[in-house]
């Protein structure tokens, strides 16, 4: 991926898996993976979610609901958590899969979760099964935001 991207591109169509880079066909194909294991027997809403790390790990995660709203995990805090369980601190690139057929992005929580192990330029990937159909810098998705370095 190039050095510089800007803060949002989203596309008309999404990007089919057999046309993403090598290392965003990865990420999806794990993402993808996670999403298959979500537990979603209140909504049927699957999401998987992956995490590079900039020590070129990756985690993986998927929601996980509970009878108890809003008790649940999203696939974003899954992933995350798995990451920081290990001891990595900073997620380089993430990205999410979402059982929608057009656009969905991280909620508003989830952003902020990202956020927390993010640096400006981490790249944010929100794509379907279909494919990817948005790339946002942390900057893009979550702009002016709160984190760490405020408190």
């Amino acid at each position: 991926m190039a050095a510089t991207i800007p803060p949002r591109t989203v596309h008309p169509q999404p990007i089919p898996r057999d046309e993403m880079d090598d290392e965003t066909r990865v990420l999806f194909d794990a993402a993808l993976a996670a999403q298959a294991n979500a537990h979603v027997r209140y909504s049927s809403y699957h999401v998987g979610c992956s995490v590079l790390t900039s020590n070129g790990s990756m985690y993986a995660g998927a929601n996980v609901e509970n009878a108890a709203y809003p008790q649940g995990l999203c696939a974003e805090a899954t992933a995350l958590a798995m990451m920081a369980s290990a001891g990595e601190r900073e997620a380089r690139v993430v990205l999410t899969v979402c059982d929608s057929e057009g656009l969905a992005t991280s909620c508003g929580g989830c952003r902020q979760k990202i956020r927390e192990f993010a640096t400006a330029d981490t790249i944010i990937h929100a794509c379907s099964k279909a494919g990817l159909w948005a790339t946002y810098t942390m900057e893009g998705l979550l702009p002016d935001s709160f984190g760490p370095e405020h408190l």
